[in-house]
């Protein structure tokens, strides 16, 4: 999901440097909605997933 992140940040430059202002405000926004997903996920991962071995 980090990658898929990266990748639309860097659509987001490419489309910024080439003027299309419209997609690299779209790519923007997808890339920052991805980043934060992938954040909570690593948290709730970090949280629930070091547990002990049930009995």
């Amino acid at each position: 999901m980090l990658s898929w992140s990266v990748v639309f940040l860097i659509i987001a430059i490419i489309a910024a440097v080439l003027g299309f202002a419209g997609i690299a405000g779209v790519a923007t926004g997808i890339a920052k909605i991805l980043f934060v997903l992938f954040l909570i996920l690593f948290v709730i991962s970090l949280i629930f997933g070091r547990r002990p071995p049930a009995v």
